[in-house]
């Protein structure tokens, strides 16, 4: 009789809840309803009995979905900027001497071969100065100055000078090196070596903090000194990964406009002085590009592809090399 009564009680409670526009699911699929896999969620106010996975499924495919037109939206520009670099850039290097003349004045037709020149002397005289220093700061860091104060206070400067923005850099070789003294090439490199620095210190401390210890070990059972072992097995062991940090920051330094426009200026003629202003390609393209005349603004976008293609032939480089293993 109790159970008769129970199953009535059950019927009468599901006709009410039918006759108030609620659906009700089998009682097999009713005490399978948990707390814990389930919850209720209204839909066009019906109380329904979801799966929490399908609820997850749907937030999953509108995320994908949102990611999905992010990244479509924002490689559209990309791939814009990139058509119109090497349509115009290729065209202007077709049609005019790019390599073998200089940067024109105004409505001549020239090329960029003081500008090339110029950008690689100083560019290289900067990892010159630079990649040493930064290679034997990494390693004092890594090696050498575990826990010590002079070590934390050195990385916390490393890390200042990464992240200070290169205007500032070069405001500070003005004030040193330009101010009452006049533009020079020396100028220029000295900035650009000191963006160089920070980025080969963190990156050779990076790779060197990777080699295995067991190495280190190894080499110290041998009997041999803390300077072999620096010399002979970790920095070749790092070697790929300190040679990607020097790449990269070549690519950094090779496209900087702010630190050579306060210290290397500019120069419209060849010249291998570095003690004078010294043409560039970063300067070159921010004054060609404001001048009012086509071949001019041609030369601007040829310059602009030479150094589109410099900074991806680097990256390119260094990603191949950072692949090899140690």
């Amino acid at each position: 009789m109790n159970q008769r009564n129970r199953l009535s009680n059950q019927a009468n409670l599901s006709n009410k809840s039918s006759q108030k526009g609620s659906v009700t699911l089998p009682l097999s699929q009713t005490l399978s309803c948990h707390v814990k896999d389930f919850e209720p969620v209204s839909l066009s106010n019906k109380t329904l009995c979801l799966p929490t996975y399908q609820k997850r499924k749907i937030k999953n495919q509108l995320s994908l979905l949102f990611a999905g037109f992010a990244l479509v939206f924002g490689l559209s520009f990309l791939v814009l900027i990139l058509y119109k670099l090497l349509v115009s850039g290729f065209a202007a290097m077709l049609t005019m001497p790019i390599f073998s003349a200089d940067t024109p004045a105004g409505m001549d037709i020239g090329g960029l071969r003081n500008a090339i020149v110029g950008s690689l002397m100083m560019t290289g005289l900067a990892l010159g100065v630079g990649v040493p220093i930064g290679i034997m700061a990494g390693v004092y860091l890594a090696e050498f100055a575990q826990g010590s104060w002079l070590g934390k206070t050195t990385r916390f400067m490393n890390d200042i000078l990464l992240s200070a923005p290169s205007i500032i850099i070069g405001l500070f070789v003005f004030t040193l090196m330009v101010h009452g003294r006049g533009f020079s090439g020396w100028a220029g490199a000295c900035a650009l070596a000191l963006i160089v620095i920070p980025i080969v210190v963190r990156t050779t401390e990076n790779m060197l903090n990777l080699v295995p210890d067991t190495l280190r070990e190894a080499t110290y059972a041998l009997g041999a000194p803390k300077w072999k072992l620096v010399g002979y097995v970790t920095l070749r062991s790092a070697k790929a990964g300190i040679l990607t940090g020097v790449l990269l920051a070549f690519a950094r330094i090779f496209g900087e406009t702010a630190p050579l426009l306060f210290t290397a200026m500019n120069n419209q003629y060849f010249s291998l002085n570095m003690g004078a202003p010294m043409a560039n390609l970063p300067n070159a393209i921010y004054q060609l590009a404001q001048q009012p005349y086509e071949n001019a603004q041609q030369l601007a976008w040829a310059g602009a592809l030479l150094v589109t293609l410099a900074v991806l032939g680097l990256n390119m480089l260094a990603r191949l090399l950072g692949k090899e293993r140690y």
